[in-house]
């Protein structure tokens, strides 16, 4: 058997370790549900809330066959998925092109034989190797010219209070054309596309304006479109997300509460439509339908209302 030693980097992976909720009663009789007890004396229920759940997973796993060292990926996402593998150290190994890329798109819930590596002696082999990967396939063409369903009930309204240009977070190129809509906690998200869940974290209660302490909190849900762009929906409300990876969803379809969770300065709903440009993600314009056959370009400080 082959001595393998591996470094794995997960895309948006969840966090290990669970957070501590705090159940009580508020001032005028409501539940209150925090990472912080109450002020006072009055008694409070006591959770411990894991939030890793429900989450997809790509694995490369690596074999001996008795003549080579061989690696396959394995997608459990109802994406697809790129992996990108780089080979640090070998010892017994054939590595004939070592400048070469390996990057390989796999398919949703699916296995794919990458390569090879073909013994050279005797001994057991030995392979020290890492991988990455992310959502969606570089070769997709998205549809242009696409309007979205504001994601919310029709014949609401919220102020939109980060857009494209005008931004104070979104900075990143996954990011970049995110669209922030301020909404009380507790509204009814509802999908802006048609298309298949892929990813969903459902049970953080946490958040905070601090990104190192509570980025990696925000409850998500990740549509993926027939053109092969995918929606994020972030900072959801707890445990409120009523679709499972593998549901295929409908414009329209309710699929969680909007909420306070992760980097997050106040109740809103983060929502973007992201591409894989070739290992890296990046967020694309966009549209909402307005009136008729009208779409409205979001915009920071206006209004965004939704019609069907």
């Amino acid at each position: 058997m082959a001595t393998l030693l591996l470094f794995v980097a997960l895309f948006a992976c969840g966090i290990a370790s669970a957070q501590t909720m705090y159940k009580y009663r508020g001032d005028d009789g409501e539940w209150i549900y925090s990472d912080r007890p109450p002020d006072d004396s009055q008694s409070a229920e006591v959770r411990a809330v894991s939030s890793r759940v429900r989450k997809g997973e790509l694995v490369v796993e690596d074999s001996f066959t008795g003549s080579a060292v061989r690696f396959v990926a394995r997608n459990r996402f109802y994406a697809p998925m790129e992996v990108g593998l780089v080979i640090d150290a070998l010892d017994g190994v054939d590595y004939p092109h070592p400048d070469e890329d390996r990057v390989w798109v796999v398919s949703p819930r699916d296995e794919l034989r990458l390569f090879d590596l073909p013994a050279t002696g005797n001994a057991p082999p030995s392979v020290q190797y890492r991988y990455v990967y992310l959502p969606g396939d570089p070769d997709a063409n998205p549809d242009e010219g696409v309007s979205y369903r504001a994601p919310f009930s029709v014949g609401l309204s919220f102020p939109i209070t980060q857009a494209y240009p005008d931004s104070a977070t979104h900075l990143t190129r996954d990011s970049m054309h995110a669209v922030d809509i301020a909404m009380p906690v507790g509204t009814d998200v509802v999908a802006a596309r048609d298309g298949i869940v892929f990813d969903v974290s459902s049970t953080n209660f946490k958040g905070g304006p601090d990104a190192d302490q509570y980025a990696d909190l925000a409850n998500i849900v990740r549509i993926l479109h027939d053109d092969g762009t995918f929606a994020l929906y972030a900072h959801l409300n707890w445990n409120s997300i009523r679709v499972n990876p593998g549901d295929r969803v409908q414009a329209g379809q309710y699929i969680a509460d909007s909420g306070n969770t992760g980097f997050s300065s106040g109740p809103h709903l983060h929502f973007a439509v992201q591409r894989n440009l070739g290992m890296r993600v990046e967020s694309i314009p966009v549209t909402f339908r307005g009136p008729g056959d009208s779409s409205i370009n979001p915009q920071r400080g206006s209004s965004l209302m939704a019609y069907q």
